[in-house]
């Protein structure tokens, strides 16, 4: 805002209280309501028509205001078609700021309006019908903000209560028509932000963002510099973020530098009211590409020259600092000061990390800020941030003075790495991601966030007191615009989101974007779409991640899935079915909805399901080929399919929609990563440098195509086999052999394939050397290949261990397969039952809880997760009757002996002052054995181990168990630290296969 306007709101971070849904204040705030947004808003009757509704504001106000009270108009006109007037009339829309509008003031003084509980708070609106405000004026409604940004933020309120998007442009959403809009009588308020600045990241903008907005916006006024990144572009992105009740905003940094690419840049923040920072890597309001455009290549108009060290440049570099603050007085924009030093181009500083030299450097920039704006550093609002690296100094014990915003930081996969420690004057901030470039790969192209895990961090950091700053690495903004909506949301009041309304929430921004009447089937879509995600990044999908001799092991030529259990199969068929859901909405949706739908789910879900699809047939096609199956070429064929596929999706969206409004957005590469060869040693994580190019070099790993012979040939591979890749007669080594079979497995088929390795189709038989072991097609003829489900008839099979064997004939050869029933007694059998020598348990099927836990629903990788409640509990010793804990009845059929206990827990990190993030098991009334899921890793971050576990989104622990009876026991996982997620249970008894997810979970009596 203006400079003059600093003071009110550009001063310190403290924390304002917000305003309570229900609550009876002092001072005449007992008729105050504090509502969701847009509440008030009816469409069948009230106290005030908003159809033709002129809306008025002063000169006088703050040009934002000025400016959104033209918004307003749009928006109105956008809903009812009628477009409203800007002069008084009997019944006007009356837009102000107290102290600051003429309009409001007048019925301020006049006793006409009541601002009690909405005065002299921060960022606060409130939205009420008066009655003869002044002469010639039957009724006004009126939009009266606490200070600029409040009254900006009441107005797109209306604009929300009636009915647009804060996508409309971003994402082509049409507004439902109205004939009638009203206001309800009464005195309505959102209440004051929990969190005082709150805003977005703009950021690895290259190839989509920065492709699309050149060609869109055009250059911006400086000749030379890189176009599109203009003031007619931030100020969609400004426009968007205040509907967000967003003000701060970190602009793009890929080769761009905000204040020179558009000298508009920095005015056009001030006219929208949007409060300017940088990034972490950026300190004292200059974006690093102007060092590099300037002071790199020794040229710098303000004084600075030669390299980024401030060892070995420091009176350049201060040079260059101090003109950055200059330039943020004299142009009057306000700002967040980011302090502290990172190397050029995102890393960590190349004169070490010396915490003298920290303190010399802070030191040095809040002299500098003094200096230059004549008063206590104090005054001017400061963060410094704790990004990779630099969390170590803080670590190590260096702390900024108090006055200076601590922002703590995620580990770029969304799970936070510190929480508050001890208060500060200036508090905290948080940096969150739902974009990344860098370890353990990418993940840029589609949105990955998963609502509950972003609600589960953002709850945690509330709780612990972070209520400064919080910025969210958006991305290109366009593609992240659920998370983004949702942070921003939740940013504001974080107790009008607790867990049990996440669901309403997404109904809510189903309902804004899409309508009402599919907002249920649009959100359970949006639901199950997070929750698949959640899994596993898209761009990963051709990475498998293992353990060797304690070393983390990547293999890009693989995939994460596993053939056997028919997992791979499973997750593809789930994304299949996911995306024919989607499919049917789309063409459910009115075609005005269309693009829209596109835009911000149909595109994310059918391309990501079609990727799936793509991986399944791709990483067949390989296996088919190591087997020499006679389907190997048709299973090349049908990746080479979903990757056109995927290439006409993109070019859809770019083409197409909105009539080619974003043409060049879709190009974020996602398939090709990992070919070193092609793209050199930063493949493994780094995208593929090259997009679309001809099919199909695009597709990592390459498919293969093999040459058959004419003679018909039998191939067999086995369902649960070691190495999937394993057949027979010829490609195996010992028997083949199906896993044992037991009347408790979850899946009572098993399978068996039949596959034919030459041209020449033949017919196939199998026999059951018992009778209780049955084939459902045990004769046939086998074109390329056929599968036969193999099952037990339990009536007919005898008591405890039992042997057999299917013998399978075609094509002249004969293969032998064992099997193995185990039908242990039923009598005494409770809980979750053993079955193929393991146990699995999803943590919310507990029988037993002790103390307080939270059902977390999706947000596990198959299912739920239980976390200690509250999330600040104070760390516990396990054991004792009343210890908190969880307990899982279970009944094992083998030993005595020795078990394992993996926990499948979230990835978190030890965000808290105890160190550590521990929890205990049990069996039965043994000690607890207590484990730290991040022992022997360094800071948590940036290390193999870190990028393993926040790529496949577990952290996979054990512990051993000495039994000394089969039968019942009871497992019991105890809390020792808040923040823990148990995701999964599984007991290992010797037989646990290795799969990504684990196996399904067992029968439980």
């Amino acid at each position: 805002m203006s400079v003059r306007r600093r003071t009110v709101l550009g001063a310190g971070l403290a924390v304002v209280p917000v305003l309570a849904s229900g609550v009876a204040r002092a001072g005449g705030e007992g008729d105050l309501r504090a509502t969701d947004p847009g509440s008030y808003i009816s469409f069948t009757g009230g106290a005030f028509s908003l159809v033709g509704a002129p809306v008025v504001v002063s000169a006088e106000d703050h040009p934002g205001v000025v400016r959104v009270a033209g918004d307003l108009r749009d928006d109105i006109e956008r809903v009812t078609g009628v477009r409203p007037g800007s002069t008084i009339a009997p019944s006007p829309v009356l837009v102000g700021t107290i102290g600051r509008s003429p309009l409001i003031d007048g019925l301020i003084e006049a006793g006409k309006l009541d601002v009690s509980g909405v005065r002299g708070r921060w960022e606060t609106s409130l939205q009420t019908v008066v009655d003869h405000p002044m002469p010639g004026v039957e009724r006004a409604f009126v939009v009266a903000g606490s200070d600029p940004r409040g009254t900006i933020f009441g107005a797109y309120d209306v604009s929300y209560g009636i009915g647009v998007s804060p996508w409309y442009w971003w994402d082509d959403v049409p507004p439902v028509h109205r004939d009638a809009v009203w206001v309800r009588p009464g005195r309505y308020t959102q209440g004051t932000p929990a969190v005082k600045y709150r805003g977005i990241f703009i950021n690895d903008e290259n190839p989509a963002l920065g492709t699309w907005a050149p060609a869109y916006f055009g250059p911006g006024k400086a000749t030379g510099y890189p176009g599109g990144f203009n003031a007619d572009f931030y100020a969609r992105v400004f426009e968007v973020l205040l509907r967000l009740k967003g003000n701060y905003l970190w602009p793009a940094v890929w080769g761009r530098a905000f204040a020179e690419d558009d000298p508009e840049n920095h005015r056009r923040a001030a006219e929208y009211g949007i409060v300017m920072g940088t990034s972490h890597e950026a300190p004292m309001m200059r974006g690093i590409e102007e060092w590099n455009r300037h002071a790199g290549a020794g040229r710098d108009p303000f004084g600075g020259t030669g390299e980024w060290s401030y060892r070995r440049n420091a009176a350049a570099i201060r040079a260059y600092w101090r003109a950055g603050i200059q330039r943020m007085v004299d142009e009057g924009f306000e700002g967040v000061v980011t302090l502290g030093m990172r190397g050029n181009g995102d890393t960590g500083l190349p004169d070490g990390d010396g915490i003298e030299l920290m303190q010399e450097i802070i030191a040095a920039q809040r002299q500098i800020i003094e200096e230059v704006t004549g008063k206590p550093a104090a005054e001017t609002p400061q963060v410094w941030t704790l990004y990779k690296e630099v969390q170590r100094y803080w670590d190590r014990g260096l702390r900024a003075p108090d006055d200076v915003t601590v922002v703590l930081t995620d580990d770029n996969w969304g799970n936070i790495r510190k929480h508050p420690d001890g208060a500060r004057t200036g508090g905290y901030g948080l940096y969150y991601h739902f974009d990344y470039v860098g370890a353990g790969r990418n993940y840029k192209w589609v949105d990955t966030a998963h609502l509950c895990n972003v609600w589960d961090q953002l709850h945690q950091a509330h709780a612990y007191g972070n209520h400064g700053l919080w910025v969210a690495n958006a991305g290109d903004l366009k593609g992240n615009e659920l998370p983004t909506e949702f942070f921003l949301n939740y940013a504001w009041n974080p107790s009008g989101w607790p867990l049990e309304r996440l669901g309403e929430w997404e109904r809510r921004y189903a309902r804004q974007n899409f309508g009402p009447v599919r907002e249920a089937e649009i959100a359970s879509v949006l639901a199950e779409y997070g929750s698949l995600q959640a899994r596993r990044k898209p761009e990963l999908l051709n990475r498998r991640i293992t353990s060797a001799d304690g070393k983390v092991v990547y293999d890009d030529r693989q995939t994460p899935f596993s053939f056997g259990h028919r997992e791979l199969e499973r997750v593809t068929q789930e994304w299949r079915e996911l995306g024919s859901r989607a499919e049917r909405i789309a063409r459910r949706l009115p075609s005005r909805l269309q693009d829209a739908w596109f835009e911000l789910a149909g595109y994310e879900v059918t391309a990501t399901a079609n990727l799936y699809a793509l991986r399944e047939a791709e990483f067949t096609n390989l296996l088919y080929a190591k087997q020499g199956r006679a389907a190997t070429n048709d299973r090349a064929a049908q990746a080479e399919a979903a990757l056109a596929r995927d290439f006409t999706l993109a070019d859809r969206f770019n083409s197409s929609v909105a009539n080619g409004k974003w043409k060049g957005f879709q190009t974020q590469p996602h398939i090709d990563y990992g070919d070193v060869d092609r793209y050199g040693p930063n493949a493994g994580w780094q995208q593929p440098e090259k997009d679309n190019v001809a099919l199909p070099d695009v597709l990592f790993p390459a498919v293969r195509r093999i040459e058959l012979p004419e003679a018909a040939e039998l191939g067999v591979s086995v369902d649960g086999a070691e190495d999937a890749g394993q057949w027979w007669p010829g490609g195996a080594t010992g028997e083949a052999s199906l896993p044992a079979f037991s009347p408790y497995q979850t899946c009572p088929q098993q399978y068996v394939e039949i596959f034919n390795r030459g041209r020449t189709p033949f017919d196939y038989r199998v026999e059951s050397s018992v009778p209780w072991l049955v084939v459902d097609c045990p004769r046939g003829r086998v074109e390329q290949q056929v599968r036969l489900e193999v099952r037990v008839d339990w009536t007919r099979a005898p008591a405890g261990r039992a042997e057999g064997s299917l013998t399978v004939t075609g094509a002249g050869t004969s293969v032998q397969v064992g099997c193995t029933a185990q039908n242990p007694p039923r009598r005494g059998l409770r809980g979750f039952v053993e079955a193929g020598g393991y146990v699995a348990i999803d943590a919310e099927h507990h029988d037993r809880a002790v103390g307080q836990w939270r059902r977390i629903d999706g947000i596990g990788r198959t299912g739920a997760g239980m976390t200690p409640w509250p999330v600040t509990s104070p760390r516990q010793t396990p054991g004792g009757s009343s210890s908190p804990r969880l307990e899982y009845e279970v009944s094992l059929l083998t030993g005595p002996g020795e078990v394992t206990v993996w926990a499948y827990v979230s990835p978190r990190n030890p965000a808290l002052p105890t160190g550590g993030l521990r929890y205990a098991v049990s069996f039965d009334e043994a000690a607890p054995q207590a484990v730290d899921i991040n022992e022997g890793a360094d800071d948590g971050l940036m290390n193999t181990t870190w990028a393993r576990h926040t790529s496949d989104n577990i952290n996979a622990t054990a512990t051993t168990h000495t039994l000394t009876k089969t039968g019942v026991h009871r497992l019991k996982f105890w809390m020792v630290d808040p923040t823990v997620v148990l995701q999964r249970l599984l007991i290992d008894t010797g037989g646990l296969p290795a799969l990504y997810l684990g196996p399904l979970e067992s029968r439980r009596i």
